[in-house]
């Protein structure tokens, strides 16, 4: 989330560094999207874009044989992936990268299936889906979750907290038309359930603020921004009804 204030950046970091997730996703959600990957082979090869801290990275190196990628271009993030990798004996089969996934230095036409939660809106759909496109092989596998409207007329705090992170955002059928035109044939799409939004993200986020609200109780400052991080959950809770993740599974055509 862009901000001018170094002080927010680093509660920000405080706040998200400690979740089991950095966005709406769940396990059974994984699982449901992999359903629809049928043609995959064997072992795939697996590109796992804006993987933050690694928790769907893990899961997929559970649901799927193969290797992963994984790459985020936050280093704590990656240094938590690389120690849970190790501490689970996956070194041979995941590899954490620190890179912008906008200019990624991996060969193209690389990998059977990418994957990306929450993730690719960050350099803009369009340009995303691109790198996606390039990096798979013909006929590879591409699974992304992603924010879109449900209704055209947020309440204007809702829309407010969207355009300041993801001004482009757009409705489901604004998705599929980027997929299409982005050289992809949509296999599925389904809506995340709001338990995905809870679990993993803003029940230990509501938990997060919590304890920083109590170690900060004297710094006027910290406790400002801190309230401003528990609008998110708070929007969702009041407004969900306004937009939502939907997970989409594609085929590169060509």
């Amino acid at each position: 989330m862009p901000h001018p204030n170094p002080r927010f950046i680093e509660l920000f970091f405080d706040v998200f560094e400690h979740l089991p997730r950095q966005g709406p996703g769940n396990r059974d959600s994984a699982e449901r999207a992999l359903r629809f990957c049928r043609d995959l082979p064997e072992n795939p090869t697996v590109l796992d874009l804006g993987c933050g801290s690694g928790a769907q990275t893990l899961q997929l190196a559970e649901m799927l044989p193969g290797s992963i990628v994984a790459v985020d271009s936050h280093v704590p993030g990656i240094d938590r992936l690389r120690s849970a990798v190790a501490a689970r004996g996956l070194a041979g089969r995941v590899t954490p990268l620190v890179a912008d996934f906008a200019r990624l230095d991996l060969a193209p036409e690389g990998f059977d299936l990418v994957w990306s939660e929450g993730a690719l809106y960050s350099i803009g759909l369009a340009e995303a889906l691109g790198v996606c496109h390039r990096m798979l092989r013909p006929g590879g596998m591409l699974v992304f979750s992603d924010a879109i409207w449900l209704r055209p007329d947020p309440p204007p705090e809702v829309k407010a907290g969207f355009d300041s992170d993801y001004p482009t955002m757009g409705s489901l059928d604004d998705d599929l038309a980027a997929l299409r035109d982005s050289g992809f044939e949509v296999l599925g799409h389904f809506t995340l359930p709001d338990e995905a939004w809870w679990t993993d993200f803003y029940t230990p986020m509501e938990q997060r603020i919590h304890e920083l609200r109590q170690h900060y109780a004297d710094d006027p400052e910290a406790i400002a921004i801190l309230d401003e991080l528990a609008r998110e959950p708070d929007l969702h809770r009041r407004y969900s009804e306004y937009y939502a993740y939907e997970f989409f599974i594609a085929r590169r055509s060509g």
